[in-house]
């Protein structure tokens, strides 16, 4: 059995495939894969929450896209991947569950990705780990879902450790464990809107990050100053939030509580305004979420739904959670969902550790 992570974003959104800087955990809700092996190719997987059984060749020649049930296309993704990197054709019976609300901006699909490979790459006797088995991860999402994502969520479910947020550096891949200190709670808000990032205006802001790169003759807006993007809100949001990230892991290390909250609200508000990736429902959430004692908030993840962060005192998440909730559910109709989350060690098969 393999168990793979979902992740919250702490702050750093819409800057990992720009090359920048994100600051994720890894999270106590996770996908688990069951497998056992078969001797006749074929890789069959059964999904307990979706329903219904994929049945792909194990040597990649089917197309992801032609998957029926369409979650099957993860399937799919994940074996093409492993099987253009060299994984002999080895079938496996697999079961797939996952406790990660889907469509909420958690990375329950990034989960699903890591622990197949895991599942997929242990039954060839081929083992995938570290920053391959995130990049491979990577890869079937982009087959899967046609989705130009980055790196952030797989790198995250791989790389997160206990009671530490992942300092993720997107150009050089390079990880720093970022401990969180002690008298916070990291309360997570499921707004009641679903996220899906294939009818999103996702693709168009990557786009719009990638032109303004090619204007300025840079790799990246990695490498942009915010003089260079002051008139330019996709980009201004992308450099500004880069500093957040760095100003936020030191906030962390000093917990400076009053700061994390301050950057926070800050990174929501450039997600609001310049990258026009919020809705009026997670602007309001937010701003109850800080009303009832949360230092401070932010939709997490892509954004157009999903979810909200917030890091609140040790021991009040639930309390702010339940009466935030209930004034939001009042004022929109919508049923949100909060409950609190604690950062733990990245994706591994049970029982042998990492």
């Amino acid at each position: 059995m393999f168990r793979a992570p979902g992740r919250v974003n702490l702050i750093g959104d819409h800057t990992d495939y720009q090359q920048g800087l994100c600051l994720p955990i890894a999270i106590d809700r996770d996908v688990l894969v069951a497998t056992r092996v078969r001797d006749d190719g074929r890789v069959i997987v059964r999904s307990f929450d979706f329903g219904g059984t994929v049945d792909v060749a194990a040597d990649g020649s089917e197309d992801p896209a032609t998957m029926v049930p369409s979650w099957g296309r993860t399937v799919g993704g994940v074996v093409r991947v492993l099987a253009a990197a060299g994984r002999p054709p080895a079938g496996i019976d697999a079961a797939v569950a996952s406790t990660i609300p889907v469509g909420s901006g958690l990375s329950s699909s990034a989960a699903c990705e890591v622990a197949l490979a895991m599942a997929l790459g242990g039954a060839a006797r081929r083992p995938i780990e570290g920053r391959a088995l995130a990049l491979a991860a990577q890869a079937a999402e982009h087959l899967a879902s046609g989705v130009p994502c980055g790196v952030m969520d797989q790198m995250a479910s791989v790389f997160g450790r206990s009671g530490n947020a992942v300092l993720l550096d997107c150009r050089t891949l390079a990880v720093s464990l970022v401990p969180l200190p002690p008298g916070l709670d990291v309360l997570v808000v499921h707004s009641g809107l679903a996220r899906r990032l294939e009818t999103s205006a996702y693709a168009e802001r990557r786009r719009a990050c990638e032109a303004s790169a090619a204007r300025l003759g840079l790799r990246s807006l990695r490498d942009a100053v915010p003089e260079q993007v002051a008139d330019d809100p996709r980009a201004r949001h992308v450099v500004s939030e880069n500093a957040r990230v760095a100003s936020f892991a030191d906030a962390l290390r000093a917990s400076d509580l009053t700061t994390l909250g301050r950057l926070m609200l800050d990174s929501h508000a450039s997600l609001r305004d310049d990258f026009e990736v919020s809705t009026s429902d997670l602007d309001l959430l937010v701003d109850l979420l800080v009303d009832n004692g949360a230092y401070g908030a932010r939709l997490t993840g892509a954004g157009f739904g999903g979810c909200v962060v917030a890091l609140t005192p040790a021991g009040a998440a639930t309390s702010i959670g339940r009466r935030a909730c209930a004034e939001y559910r009042l004022r929109t109709g919508l049923i949100p969902d909060a409950f609190r989350v604690i950062a733990v060690d990245g994706a591994a098969r049970l029982g042998s550790g990492r």
